[in-house]
């Protein structure tokens, strides 16, 4: 039998308690438990994001879904592409003509007679021009009086006042018949036909009226992330951003990019300097050269969905959870300026 402890001889019944020993395998499991625990949370590095969603978003207005309008007033006639149509710039879409089909012909015919008025208003001119100079000797010579020279220069001005009146009318003839000639509407750059707003025969449309739908070709892409105002204050441009597409298969472990699948990269284009009415920040993401391109816009078009996290500094576990825990916005330190400008934050193992 083993002896009591020196200490448990004054307790003898404290000395004859005797622990379950699943009690005693227990309590050494919890201490070293927590003791792994405490070293995990001390010494293991997590990546500070800053989390959003949003969606694919195309720069350049005009690589976004865009309305083909009417340039003149006037009746459908005849649709050259239907819904889902693909169509190359220059393509024709649909054909309009005006509610008096003979508009142009009256057109035409009027600037004929602007034309021959041109004409001989610029006859007019050069008489009077000539006339002008005649009279100009006569003066000089004491033929006829000043009086009469002045009333020639004032009939050229008058003729040439006629004349410019003459031209400044044909001007605003071309340009109607520029107008009437834009009835066949084209279309301004290669994609898809989304949907036709307007119907043929007897539907009137007005200039700048949407008639199709465009969805251009081949956009350039970036990715509109909305983040919490809690975190824009301290994300600058060129941070390094994972994104997961909306359908595309991902694993994602903020703290540890590295064990991430599935993943694309990029980085901080821009920052809103104001809220949008949901009081969230606007931040554009850019693809990263040289890194793994995105999925091609057959897979990810515009307007899909995307999920975001702005990587920032590295911290332990610990104090992730406790910034967590109190709301705090992510570590600071390396996101200050220095003389040369923001700071990049650091990744996983690196200084």
């Amino acid at each position: 039998m083993l002896s009591r402890p020196e200490h448990l001889r004054h307790f003898p019944t404290l000395g004859a308690i005797n622990p379950p020993r699943a009690a005693i395998v227990l309590s050494w499991m919890l201490g070293i438990g927590i003791g792994l625990t405490l070293a995990l949370l001390l010494t293991v590095p997590w990546v500070q994001t800053a989390a959003g969603a949003g969606r694919v978003i195309a720069p350049n207005p005009a690589d976004r879904v865009q309305a083909i309008t009417a340039l003149v007033q006037g009746r459908v006639e005849r649709w050259y592409v239907e819904d889902g149509q693909e169509v190359r710039e220059g393509d024709e879409i649909v054909q309009l003509v005006d509610n008096d089909p003979l508009l142009l012909k009256r057109l035409e015919a009027e600037r004929e007679q602007v034309e021959a008025e041109i004409t001989a208003a610029q006859k007019a001119v050069r008489v009077a021009e000539g006339e002008v100079d005649q009279i100009k000797g006569a003066v000089e010579k004491g033929y006829v009086t000043r009086r009469n020279f002045e009333a020639a220069q004032i009939r050229v001005a008058e003729r040439r006042a006629r004349l410019a009146e003459a031209k400044a009318k044909l001007a605003r003839l071309e340009v109607s018949m520029n107008r009437q000639s834009a009835q066949l509407v084209r279309a301004p750059r290669d994609g898809r036909i989304l949907h036709i707003n307007a119907a043929t025969g007897s539907t009137l449309v007005n200039p700048g009226e949407p008639l199709a739908t465009l969805a251009p070709h081949a956009p350039d892409r970036v990715v509109e992330l909305m983040v919490s105002g809690l975190d824009v204050a301290l994300i600058r441009h060129g941070y390094p951003v994972r994104l997961a597409f909306e359908g595309w298969p991902a694993i994602q472990f903020s703290g540890w990019p590295s064990v991430a699948h599935g993943m694309f990269d990029g980085q901080v284009r821009s920052v809103d300097p104001s809220a949008q009415p949901n009081g969230l920040f606007r931040v554009l993401v850019e693809p990263v050269p040289g890194r793994p391109e995105w999925p091609t816009s057959a897979f990810i078009p515009l307007g899909a969905k995307v999920r975001g996290w702005v990587q920032m500094e590295t911290v332990t576990i610990g104090y992730e959870l406790w910034r967590k825990l109190n709301n705090f916005p992510p570590e600071f330190g390396r996101s200050r300026q220095n003389e040369h400008g923001p700071i990049p934050p650091s990744r996983p193992g690196t200084t």
